[in-house]
């Protein structure tokens, strides 16, 4: 499996993002991009009525415009090519080597921002009210981090892109402050990018998209991955979806190969590093803490 470099390395700890580019092919953005104008003419889950952060289902999106806001959840049913990201090689290799082996998928999500005079942007971290809290070293491997795959350019300043405050995962979100962080405020740093470049980043990252002013719209692709111990944001597999998948797979979406007992999740399947590592050095690979069976 391919490992950060050192540089990349030390960027991670330091700003709490890494952008890597052309991790998808010209051709995979087509495919991508036509699929969520797709996405958007089927049901799932979108915001509705519900509290901030709650999704509910529903026939098509909103706005059925290919150039709309969409913000559409649980994307594996909707085809090979989703499920295919789940851990797609090389960029897989570095979130392993980012969070350690005992992972899973917990979110997928496509979010199209239409450029638009009426969106100012925002700045939150990923995980809710809970998570807005907690906050590990620049040395610890994440709780959450997410993979944003962009399926458009955005090359100008209040294009839509990514902003991010860098080293600011490390630092405690200042959620109760009067005047909300903004793309604009001291510090925020607005990414480039080409269509086909992914960033990634912890949840405790202050970041948030940039309004668009380009005249077109912003497509990206979001998948989540957290520690085991985690909850998950999606729904359980449907059995259309488990069909397709990978042994590897189905250990990211919560497959243990036996059915739930006590302790699961928070300790892992004995096979756990050689299914997610899948080379000869398998369980040998990880470096960090080692749980001692004590129950003989």
């Amino acid at each position: 499996m391919e490992t950060l470099t050192d540089e990349q390395r030390e960027r991670w700890s330091t700003d709490g993002y890494l952008h890597l580019h052309g991790v998808l092919s010209p051709d995979e953005v087509s495919l991508f991009s036509q699929e969520l104008d797709k996405v958007r003419l089927l049901p799932g889950y979108e915001p509705g009525q519900a509290q901030l952060g709650h999704y509910e289902w529903m026939e098509t999106a909103k706005n059925t415009d290919p150039a709309g806001f969409m913000d559409r959840r649980d994307l594996l049913n909707y085809g090979q090519h989703f499920i295919d990201l789940i851990d797609r090689p090389g960029l897989f290799d570095l979130l392993v080597d980012i969070m350690g082996p005992h992972i899973m998928l917990s979110m997928t999500q496509a979010i199209v921002r239409p450029s638009t005079d009426s969106f100012p942007g925002y700045t939150h971290t990923d995980g809710g009210e809970g998570l807005r809290e907690i906050r590990v070293s620049e040395t610890s491997p994440p709780i959450a981090m997410k993979a944003m795959y962009l399926l458009s350019d955005v090359v100008q300043e209040d294009g839509g892109a990514l902003t991010v405050f860098p080293g600011s995962h490390v630092r405690p979100f200042p959620w109760r402050r009067d005047e909300p962080l903004t793309p604009h405020s001291p510090g925020a740093v607005q990414l480039p990018g080409r269509a086909g470049d992914c960033y990634l980043f912890p949840h405790s990252l202050w970041h948030g998209p940039a309004p668009n002013h380009s005249g077109r719209a912003r497509k990206t692709l979001l998948y989540n991955y957290a520690q085991m111990f985690v909850r998950s944001y999606d729904h359980d597999v449907t059995p259309e979806v488990e069909g397709q998948l990978t042994p590897r797979q189905r250990r990211l979406l919560g497959d243990l190969g036996y059915g739930f007992r006590p302790g699961s999740y928070f300790y892992v399947p004995p096979d756990q590093e050689e299914l997610i590592y899948q080379d000869e050095r398998g369980p040998t690979r990880w470096t960090g803490p080692r749980i001692v069976d004590q129950s003989g």
